[in-house]
Parts: C-alpha cells; sequence; structure tokens
C-alpha cells in the first residue's frame, strides 16, 4: 500500500491528474484536480483500490483529505466514486460538523447521497472524526506566509486566491517563490 507519492504534474484533467514519479506517470484520481498545477512537484497523499478487473490510485493534497476519505468509504454503501464528489464539494471540517450534529439536510446536498446513506454515515462514523482541518503547523505557515507577502506590498484579496494553490508541505522560502510566481500570472 502507498502512502504517498512525490512527483511533477504533467496532466490536469477534471476528474484526474497524472503525477510523473520517477519516469512513470500515475493517473490518480482526486476530488479537486485543479489545485494542482501542470510543471509543478507535489506530494501527493493516495490510496490504492484493486478489484478484480481494475486498479486505481485516488489522491489528495492533505493527508487529512486522505484520512477522511477513508473513513467515508468504511461507511456501508459508501464507495470511492461517491467519497470523491463529498471532498469536492465539502469542506472537511463542515463534513465533520455535519455528521457529529447530525445534519442530514447538510449531507444529503452531496451527489448520490439520500436519506438510507445519510443515516448510515452518522450510524457509522459519528464520534469516530476527529481530524483537524489543517495541522496547527501549516496553519502558522500560511500565516507566515500571509505575512511575507503582506510584507511585500501585495493585498490580503489577491493573496487569499492563491494560498490553496501553494504547496504545503514546502520550506517557507519555496512557499514565499509559489506564492509570487502565482501572483505575478
Amino acid at each position: 500500500m502507498y502512502q504517498y507519492l512525490n512527483g511533477i504534474i504533467t496532466e490536469v484533467e477534471p476528474s484526474y491528474i497524472t503525477l510523473e514519479c520517477l519516469g512513470v506517470g500515475y493517473l490518480i484520481y482526486t476530488p479537486n484536480p485543479y489545485q494542482f498545477e501542470e510543471g509543478q512537484e507535489y506530494r501527493v497523499y493516495v490510496y490504492q483500490q484493486i478489484k478484480e478487473d481494475e486498479h486505481l490510485l485516488f489522491g489528495f493534497k492533505t493527508k487529512n483529505e486522505k484520512e477522511l476519505f477513508l473513513k467515508l468509504i468504511s461507511v456501508k454503501g459508501l464507495g470511492p466514486k461517491i467519497a470523491l464528489p463529498i471532498l469536492a464539494t465539502g469542506s472537511i471540517q463542515g463534513i465533520q460538523d455535519a455528521i457529529e450534529r447530525e445534519n442530514l439536510l447538510y449531507l444529503r446536498k452531496f451527489p448520490k447521497i439520500g436519506d438510507k446513506l445519510a443515516k448510515q454515515m452518522i450510524l457509522d462514523l459519528k464520534g469516530k472524526l476527529s481530524i483537524v482541518n489543517q495541522s496547527e503547523e501549516t496553519e502558522d505557515t500560511f500565516e507566515e506566509l500571509t505575512q511575507v507577502l503582506v510584507g511585500l506590498g501585495y493585498k490580503e484579496k489577491d493573496i487569499k486566491a492563491i494560498i490553496p494553490k501553494v504547496n504545503n508541505t514546502l520550506k517557507i522560502e519555496d512557499q514565499v517563490k509559489e506564492a509570487l510566481r502565482l501572483l505575478l500570472k
């Protein structure tokens, strides 16, 4: 089983990315492919699904996103193809809160989630989700990155627009370089 792959994004499509690692291009289904940028190096946290007739890779930008995905697919009747759109349209914190508060209305807004599956999600996951939206370290890094960019004269509105595209696994110096490149586009 793979934990993550490091490589360069060579292709971004509506439902997947292609990540080149040591000369091999991996097709990875991801909830938000457009959060990745072609030509950039990323660490993609992956889950491998092996079936009789296919082997699929599902990828995530953060470890927390992968953990929530694994919890979601543990729910009876909820597979990876249903879990991906949930992660694509909802925030980690929002999904957790909806499950903990038994908010069926919020859960039913996701594609292919009806009353029965929403209740099953609550039954199987309530009290078992302790994933936080981002680690404190990541929040501190993005706060530091924001302060650096504000100090360089950029507007907070512009900074907030590019922050999700910055690879949070990089050192702060490299994050600043990546952010500046994105701001100058």
